[in-house]
């Protein structure tokens, strides 16, 4: 995008998000300031994350994520955006910068038939509840899925990642 950028990371370690997006920070900004003669932070603020629970929502985040340049007009269709992985998830094409999700492998047996796949869940009207959800719970540093992988994962954490009810708590009588 043009003023963000979206990256759906599955660690491998803990910690490894943090890591990658202090490494990522201190060396882009870095590259950035020196190519453009510039000095001083590149990013407005920390980086907005969330737990995501595999299966339906990470599928609804993949598709949130290469259809952005869709819904702000760059593209047409999400294939034609070169910075999406879309064009190794719904086309084949190969990147050093891409692993398949064992989720997104699971669409099919063959190359042929994950790609195809993928693709159909791009033919539906993606739902606007679903959109707000996803931007909300990234926002909010929540977790991102059913009611019960929510509540198992807070019980894990023992914090709260589910939105609060609006408004003041009732007293106690």
């Amino acid at each position: 995008m043009t003023n963000h950028v979206h990256l759906l990371c599955t660690p491998q370690a803990d910690c490894a998000i943090p890591s990658l997006m202090q490494s990522l920070g201190r060396k882009y900004v870095r590259y950035f300031n020196h190519t453009y003669g510039r000095t001083g932070t590149l990013w407005e603020g920390r980086y907005k994350s969330c737990l995501i629970q595999d299966d339906y929502y990470l599928l609804a985040v993949h598709r949130y994520i290469e259809l952005n340049p869709v819904r702000a007009g760059m593209v047409v269709d999400p294939a034609d955006y070169v910075w999406s992985s879309y064009q190794c998830n719904g086309l084949g094409r190969r990147s050093e910068l891409y692993t398949p999700h064992p989720f997104y492998l699971g669409l099919g047996d063959d190359v042929s038939s994950r790609q195809e796949n993928y693709r159909a869940l791009f033919l539906n009207h993606f739902d606007g509840a679903m959109l707000h959800q996803i931007r909300s719970t990234v926002n909010k540093g929540l977790a991102l899925g059913d009611g019960l992988f929510v509540e198992q994962v807070e019980q894990l954490t023992q914090q709260r990642l589910s939105p609060a009810k609006r408004g003041r708590p009732k007293k106690k009588r």
